[in-house]
């Protein structure tokens, strides 16, 4: 199941996974993709390795930003995972 998380200025939106790996070794994927004229930029980070699984389209310094924001709201997205999405 993937879960909205936010929608950036740019149009790029924000979706991550529930828990995966539940028993094991719990992981969040999470998902940046934005419209382009010819399809999406897209990247694809796990959390809580901050690995990136794969990224097309976006910059050196725009991958930068977006693993400062996981940095920043890896605790809420594990909340909200765990939940079904954002939950109270």
């Amino acid at each position: 199941m993937v879960y909205e998380y936010m929608k950036l200025p740019d149009g790029t939106e924000i979706v991550h996974t529930q828990v995966l790996n539940a028993d094991t070794n719990p992981t969040v994927q999470v998902n940046f993709e934005r419209p382009t004229e010819h399809g999406f930029d897209s990247a694809r980070a796990e959390l809580p390795s901050y690995k990136w699984l794969n990224r097309e389209g976006y910059s050196d310094s725009e991958i930068a930003e977006f693993e400062e924001f996981l940095r920043n709201n890896a605790h809420l997205l594990f909340k909200f995972a765990r939940c079904g999405g954002i939950c109270a």
